[in-house]
């Protein structure tokens, strides 16, 4: 199985953490920017960023996995996809709520992918 680009994004939005959080850092000093740091315009700016490293870690241990236990199989590959997609997805979707909170059905893009690939590769793993 090719676990490239599943490596390939995992650091890339390790490195689109730093860089998020060094221009959300920019502004932090300023109590009332995007409304306050209670307000929620504020609060899911601060989850895309955070969603940025954690989904990079996530894809990261999925390679990890699949190499260190030699997966195979089309499961897998759906696996791939899915946690690239929910990575890709979240924090865009992050950014859309921030701005139309009456978008939140959106969050059912990358949340559905992530339990996907969760699931895949823990059937995977059973299978041990």
């Amino acid at each position: 199985m090719n676990i490239q680009p599943n490596l390939l994004l995992a650091w890339l939005w390790i490195l689109l953490g730093f860089v998020s959080g060094m221009l959300l850092g920019l502004f932090f000093h300023d109590e009332h920017w995007l409304g306050g740091y209670g307000s929620f315009r504020r609060r899911m700016y601060r989850l895309g960023h955070i969603s940025f490293f954690g989904l990079g870690v996530l894809n990261l241990l999925f390679c990890l996995t699949v190499k260190h236990y030699l997966l195979a199989g089309t499961g897998l590959y759906v696996a791939s996809w899915a946690f690239m997609i929910g990575a890709v997805t979240m924090p865009l979707c992050c950014a859309i709520m921030a701005n139309w909170p009456q978008a939140r059905l959106i969050f059912s893009v990358p949340v559905a992918s992530l339990i996907t690939g969760g699931l895949l590769i823990l059937k995977e793993l059973v299978k041990l």
